[in-house]
């Protein structure tokens, strides 16, 4: 998968779904993606947040790409905090928030690394989780081609993708190399947003600002379906 910036649920849940997560960091930054930017619920509705970027190629893989020297950590954290200061779990959820917001590195893939890793880590997901570039591939291939090199490399027997990438690989490939192909599609339960409507697909941050860790942790671990 393409590393996301405090993601949904969904991604959260396929990590600990797996024993190996393949995080991409030479694949083409995407412009109107998902790997800089999400959302959060401010009052009652969805919000985008999001890291500026230093102006650069359309070209460059995600690991090419920086931060903007303009970024001001304080100013996502005070977002964060307008938003989600009321909600029973903040203090619990912004000490992670604040170590991730503020880490140094100014590498666009780097950051983000380390921003899922240390979600990993509070939530008691044990994944191992690697770098693309690391697997020994031909790192020429692209899409399924790609996918199914990075399976053989890891002795895959199943590989599992999101929901989203139903379109995009086929099953018989798969079983041609012995390979089980499956799909998760979250089903998180709708949960107390301050009493509003529940605003669905939200960053992982909102799950944590409003769920307890036994809620969560049931959330990650049955809160899904494989197709």
């Amino acid at each position: 998968m393409q590393p996301y910036f405090l993601p949904y649920i969904g991604y959260f849940q396929l990590i600990a779904a797996v024993d190996v997560f393949i995080l991409y960091d030479n694949t083409k930054y995407t412009k109107k993606g998902w790997i800089n930017r999400n959302r959060l619920l401010l009052n009652g509705t969805d919000s985008t947040f999001s890291l500026p970027l230093k102006h650069d190629s359309d070209d460059l893989d995600i690991c090419e790409r920086e931060l903007a020297t303009a970024f001001k950590r304080d100013k996502l954290l005070n977002q964060f905090i307008g938003a989600y200061r009321r909600a029973p779990y903040f203090e619990q959820t912004m000490p992670l928030l604040d170590q991730i917001v503020r880490y140094e590195d100014t590498n666009l893939f780097r950051f983000l690394h380390h921003s899922i890793t240390r979600i990993c880590q509070q939530l008691g997901i044990t994944t191992t989780i690697e770098i693309s570039s690391n697997v020994a591939i031909d790192h020429t291939l692209r899409r399924q081609a790609k996918v199914l090199a990075q399976c053989d490399a890891m002795h895959a027997s199943i590989y599992i993708n999101a929901i989203g990438g139903v379109d995009l690989y086929e099953k018989e490939a798969f079983q041609e190399r012995g390979i089980q192909l499956n799909f998760i599609r979250s089903k998180l339960p709708e949960y107390a947003q301050f009493g509003n409507a529940f605003v669905p697909h939200l960053s992982i941050i909102d799950v944590m600002m409003f769920n307890s860790p036994d809620v969560i942790q049931s959330y990650l671990y049955n809160a899904y379906e494989l197709i």
